[in-house]
């Protein structure tokens, strides 16, 4: 609710109290009873009145039989005299209490009246005023702070509870010895600048996502124990031209007030984009505020004690002016974390968790392979999820190496029931894919495979992945003839294919058109095929730049398709081979669903691959 509205029903609500007291001081339940004074003086002469109270020229009775009446009296008279005035014997008289009331008794009879209708009304309306002012004056104050930087400032003592060093990122040892030497100069800066040195004004941190870019920035400034800005290059840009650049200038403004710091900018590729593509003119608002930057960085002195952290996962597509020396002079690659650091990851991310003893972050780092420490939190989160759901009181190694599934292909879907035919298909498909993998030359042993359900697939093989950085031909070769067995295995056993197959095929031919147009793997030589356009909208690359003519196309298209039927010919002459052993592989499928590795390899027995 707007709080101009609110402060106005507050003051109704005051008004309707103040009206309700009035009523009640002013307006009295019963109305009193009026006499004159002969009614008195025959009253009193019957013996019927108990006490008469004196207030002025008023005159309060009270009978005895507790009825009261108000009468009143001539000024400037005793009431006594009065009354024997009128008649009243004094025997009688003598019977009735009389009492004067003081001015200090009538005290509230003239305040009242004067806080309620006086003072009160000015505490109501002053509170009113002044509610309305503070608004005004919020209000004229969020129209300065438009160009505010909205950076999220983590103090330097000691970054409240969320303070993290090195010690909280595993794994990255390269990057953190880099960065190391930026912590040392952040604590020691004259060490530095007697020497005459200049430390790097900016770092670039580049990695896929979720390899720790962020988190790395933040351990550097718990480790130099500074004050660290934090922003996202998406909160520069605003609707109104102008704006990006006013507030570049006050963060760094801020950051300089603050020296030693730090100044970490995330998702950097959001405003330093190359500038030029085409899209918005040169008085695009981006580039604006990429232009400011830039005039910021240079401006710096190297006794200032600022230095800029920046994140980004596309590194191709920043301005070359950024990356010159003297701006971003430092460029750290995070590789994702090897078998090693994912151990040492989903320890961090499980010590709080209460871990059964069957748990081996071992298995499941090497179950792991390409996953980055984003994805192994996720892991270690799902398990345990898991083991809640299931109102256990730890997590297991079950749950692990069920999180792994869950995370590489989604959840189990058991509604999603197939007919007895189409398990049958899903139960060759997957066989085929398993045997093919096996029998072929480079290709890793199978790990499980299952034809329940997981997101968009009806069914899997998974295969014990590797660490290996590069493949051969051979290896290419052997996958895509794996992708291909699944189809195969159809067209064999029921002479035509499903659309099972759909995402298999999309996969090979995209890795069979790669061996032909960027690994130089076919009878085209060694060249490389096709420019990427670095001209992008909405963040997705719209086209492909060709420098190759319409005959080297065709010849393209030949070579990948030769590759594809090469494959799917070795495929189905494993499948034919070894068709014993498919039916087996596939019927086990039917009956249990699911086959883990020590099963699948006790089903087709030992085999060497030549």
């Amino acid at each position: 609710m707007n709080p101009l509205i609110k402060n106005f029903i507050f003051v109704i609500l005051i008004l309707l109290i103040v009206g309700g007291i009035f009523s009640l001081l002013y307006f009295p339940a019963t109305t009193p009873n009026v006499i004159s004074t002969t009614q008195l003086v025959s009253d009193i002469n019957a013996s019927k009145v108990k006490k008469i109270v004196v207030s002025g020229d008023t005159l309060n009775i009270t009978y005895t039989d507790n009825k009261t009446a108000t009468s009143m009296k001539e000024a400037g008279t005793g009431l006594t005299d009065l009354l024997i005035n009128l008649g009243v014997a004094k025997d009688n008289l003598q019977k009735v209490d009389v009492t004067n009331q003081t001015a200090k008794e009538d005290l509230w009879s003239w305040l009242t009246p004067l806080l309620v209708f006086g003072v009160l009304p000015l505490i109501v309306f002053g509170f009113f005023f002044w509610t309305m002012i503070k608004q005004a004056k919020t209000g004229a104050m969020q129209a300065f702070d438009f160009t505010k930087a909205k950076a999220r400032l983590f103090g330097a003592e000691g970054h409240g509870k969320e303070r993290i060093t090195f010690k909280d990122v595993a794994g990255l040892k390269e990057a953190k010895e880099e960065l190391v030497e930026i912590v040392d100069f952040l604590k020691f800066p004259k060490k530095y600048l007697a020497m005459g040195a200049k430390i790097p004004r900016g770092v670039l941190l580049v990695g896929a996502a979720g390899v720790g870019k962020t988190l790395l920035a933040r351990a550097v400034a718990g480790e130099a124990n500074v004050p660290f800005l934090s922003v996202s290059g998406s909160e520069f840009v605003e609707m109104f031209v102008g704006v990006g650049s006013a507030r570049v200038r006050d963060l760094f403004a801020t950051a300089k007030k603050s020296a030693p710091s730090i100044i970490f900018i995330d998702e950097l590729d959001a405003i330093g984009r190359h500038r030029g593509s085409g899209y918005g003119g040169g008085h695009d608002e981006r580039e604006q505020t990429l232009n400011q930057i830039l005039v910021e960085m240079d401006g710096f002195e190297k006794e200032t004690g600022v230095i800029i952290l920046a994140a980004t996962n596309r590194p191709d597509i920043l301005d070359p002016a950024l990356l010159r020396p003297g701006r971003f002079d430092r460029k750290i690659v995070l590789d994702p974390p090897d078998v090693h650091d994912r151990e040492e990851i989903l320890k961090i991310h499980s010590k709080d968790k209460p871990l059964g003893e069957d748990v081996k972050f071992q298995e499941t780092a090497e179950r792991t392979p390409g996953f980055s420490g984003a994805d192994l939190a996720n892991v270690a989160n799902e398990a345990a999820l898991l083991a809640a759901r299931q109102n256990k009181t730890q997590v297991d190694q079950k749950e692990f190496l069920e999180a792994i599934e869950k995370v590489l292909l989604g959840p189990e879907r058991k509604s999603h029931i197939l007919s007895k035919k189409e398990k049958e298909i899903a139960a060759y498909h997957e066989a085929g894919h398993a045997l093919v993998s096996t029998f072929m030359p480079e290709t890793e042993p199978v790990r499980k495979i299952s034809i329940i359900a997981r997101g968009m697939a009806a069914g899997y093989t998974l295969q014990v992945p590797s660490e290996r950085k590069m493949k051969t031909k051979t290896g290419f070769i052997s996958e895509i003839a794996t992708l291909l067995g699944g189809c195969t295995a159809e067209k064999i056993k029921f002479g035509e294919m499903t659309t099972g197959a759909s995402n298999d095929l999309s996969r090979a031919s995209d890795m069979a058109r790669r061996l032909v147009k960027e690994y130089g793997m076919s009878s085209l030589g060694l060249i490389a095929f096709g420019e990427k356009d670095e001209m992008v909208f909405l963040g997705k690359e719209i086209s492909e730049q060709r420098n190759y003519s319409e005959k080297i196309a065709e010849r393209i298209d030949e070579e990948v398709d030769i590759i594809i039927k090469g494959a799917q010919k070795k495929a189905e002459v494993i499948l034919i081979k070894h068709t014993n052993l498919l039916d087996k592989v596939a019927k086990d499928l039917v009956e249990k669903e699911t086959i883990e590795r020590e099963e699948f390899e006790k089903l087709i027995g030992k085999v060497s691959k030549k």
